[in-house]
């Protein structure tokens, strides 16, 4: 049975894990569906250009994928050493690469004046970020979910 990630992500022991997220409803990822004859290939491009740029935003590595027709695996590498020597700036900044943020943190990085207490939760919030941008269930999600809206909706589901 599945388990949780966090019951056996163990960045201590190893910073390379085999993820894997499969489709629901027998659906088509990509390839040709033998039944139907539709043919859905062209969403391996959706998630090639997903997997490019959460590289781009996560202190995760991609060391390899295979997309199939209904699941892909991925191995990736956490590089939590790269996120401990971000600055606070460059911890929003990787984040708004993918993520709205706030509108403090969008502030901080305006420079724009902020109280004690704004500054406090900009603080948090960075704190947290940092810790999502080593975090391979906030990867998979981030690389899961637009991927799936898109293929729903193309489903008129």
């Amino acid at each position: 049975m599945a388990r949780p990630r966090q019951t056996i992500v163990s960045l201590e022991d190893t910073p390379y894990y085999h993820c894997c997220s499969r489709v629901v409803r027998k659906a088509f990822l990509c390839g040709i569906d033998n039944s139907t004859g539709e043919n859905f290939e062209h969403r391996r491009e959706w998630v090639d250009s997903r997997i490019l740029e959460l590289a781009t935003i996560f202190a995760i590595d991609i060391c390899a994928y295979a997309v199939m027709s209904n699941h892909l695996h991925v191995v990736l590498k956490v590089d939590a050493d790269k996120a401990k020597q971000w600055s606070d700036k460059e911890v929003l900044i990787q984040w708004h690469k993918g993520f709205k943020g706030t509108l403090l943190t969008h502030k901080y990085l305006k420079e724009e004046d902020l109280n004690q207490f704004e500054l406090q939760t900009v603080n948090e919030c960075i704190t947290e970020y940092r810790k999502r941008l080593i975090d391979i269930s906030w990867f998979m999600r981030s690389l899961s979910e637009p991927i799936a809206r898109m293929a729903n909706k193309e489903d008129k589901y």
